[in-house]
């Protein structure tokens, strides 16, 4: 960890960048661990504003190199940050020393504890949520630093004692403008989950390959003594076997899993029942909550039944925990029912992630309207990379509305996605398909169309334009 200033004081730390997710849950940590913490960003938006707030620290709006002048002993610095931003330039003026804050995570947190990473393209921030409460209520006391907000938790970071199992969601994004790693290479993992290896984040890697070898690069962490979980369905994930140097547990529905999942249907039960066998053998069944709802959630739980069990877990404790996990914010989350309408939240945004969630909708609500409303927002979703997967992806709705390409400007046209090439193929599979170049179109449409009885999906990894607020503005009353 780092050690305390000659003073006796504990050290001040500013991170700058404090409204990304990552970042407000390690300052969370820096608070707990009686570190003096202050932070600065832009404005922000639910939920990283609550959150921030929910610090209780000083944070400046926009940034600025008087914002270091409180004389902090280090600066976190948010990946989102770069050369020519005001505090960047500060810190690096006045030989302020600085840290990413995966650095920072590992130095100040991970070395005194058993690191659980719970990695992938898909899955992380739900997968990483849910084996924190299941070891919470399994008794083991966990850390963990989550990319989103657990309804079931107070915060989405908890120090946790030294010694202890400490979860963390290990994101394959760069780190810093100084350190172009993935996140992940700084979490020491004694336990790594792996649960999907897809393309993404085509800003940060040229090609697939370029993906899976910093995930290789990643399992050779793990100690001999730890443990590699990974996702038997997905071809990705389950190639890393080859690369591991640790003992592999497999997970999955399909055939060939060690830990495999069987779902039944379950009305009775108000729900899908999980059936779990290892090699083969009965080991336990649950009942999986409505916000795991989809073939892909039962896959992140059994991730986090496999983590826990890995752990010493016993089997009851670990069941009964799947069955009263809650969910996380803006996953499968109903933001919004009135009038017999439902508004459900998801960060979904990659292709396959996408498609998984709309099915695990249609599976939910399988006798209403589903409409989808979309907004291509990443990095990636906005140009043209999976151009041609996502009129598969919104198979499984009604209605589709592709939302206004977020900084669409900035894209050469060449390279953005086309909606009009989206909405085209939607339409010709049987789909009612538009794209808008400003949300009130997509509100004013809802308000003209929605009836009784739909189901309305918002995918989205940001603001959407502030959609969320309209949509709870004019149909938030309704009887």
């Amino acid at each position: 960890m780092f050690p305390r200033l000659p003073d006796g004081r504990p050290p001040r730390v500013h991170f700058s960048g404090i409204g990304g997710t990552g970042m407000v849950a390690a300052a969370r940590l820096a608070v707990e661990a009686g570190w003096e913490v202050r932070g600065s960003d832009n404005p922000l938006y639910p939920p990283t504003s609550e959150m921030v707030a929910a610090l209780g620290i000083p944070t400046a709006t926009g940034y600025a190199a008087a914002n270091l002048d409180w004389a902090p002993d280090m600066a976190v610095v948010g990946n989102a940050l770069s050369r020519g931003n005001p505090e960047v330039e500060a810190a690096l003026d006045r030989r302020l020393p600085y840290v990413s804050f995966p650095e920072w995570l590992k130095e100040a947190v991970l070395r005194v504890r058993r690191p659980v990473a719970i990695c992938g393209t898909h899955g992380k921030t739900t997968t990483a949520a849910l084996t924190a409460h299941v070891l919470a209520a399994c008794g083991l006391d966990p850390g963990y630093l989550i990319g989103g907000q657990p309804l079931g938790f107070a915060h989405s970071a908890r120090l946790g004692p030294e010694g202890g199992p400490f979860v963390v969601e290990g994101d394959e994004y760069d780190s810093a403008f100084f350190d172009k790693r993935a996140k992940f290479f700084h979490y020491l993992p004694e336990i790594a989950v792996v649960t999907s290896v897809e393309f993404d984040h085509g800003d940060i890697y040229p090609a697939l390959a370029d993906i899976e070898r910093a995930f290789q690069l990643m399992l050779r962490q793990v100690p001999a003594t730890g443990r590699v979980v990974l996702c038997a369905d997905d071809p990705g994930a389950a190639a890393l076997a080859a690369h591991a140097f640790s003992p592999v547990i497999a997970y999955g529905l399909d055939e060939g899993a060690a830990w495999r999942g069987r779902l039944h249907d379950a009305p009775e039960a108000g729900g899908v029942r999980l059936a779990v066998e290892v090699d083969g053998e009965a080991w336990g069944v649950c009942t999986l909550p409505p916000c795991l709802a989809g073939r892909h959630n039962a896959r992140n739980a059994l991730a986090a039944i496999a983590v826990a069990a890995a752990l010493g877990a016993k089997p009851e404790s670990i069941l009964r925990g799947v069955e009263t996990f809650r969910g996380v914010k803006r996953r499968m989350e109903v933001f919004l029912e009135s009038g017999g309408v439902v508004f459900v939240d998801d960060f979904a945004h990659h292709p396959t992630a996408v498609r998984e969630t709309v099915q695990a909708a249609r599976r939910r609500w399988a006798d209403r309207r589903l409409i989808v409303l979309f907004e291509p927002r990443s990095n990636t979703t906005v140009t043209n990379r999976f151009q041609e997967s996502f009129a598969d992806a919104f198979a499984g709705a009604d209605v589709v509305w592709l939302g206004p390409i977020y900084r669409g400007d900035r894209i050469a046209e060449g390279e953005r996605l086309d909606r009009a090439a989206v909405v085209k193929q939607l339409g010709a599979d049987g789909k009612e398909a538009f794209a808008a170049d400003d949300v009130e179109e997509i509100v004013a449409w809802l308000e003209g169309n929605i009836r009784t009885g739909d189901v309305t999906l918002l995918l989205s990894n940001g603001a959407f334009g502030g959609i969320y607020a309209r949509l709870r503005e004019i149909f938030g009353g309704r009887g």
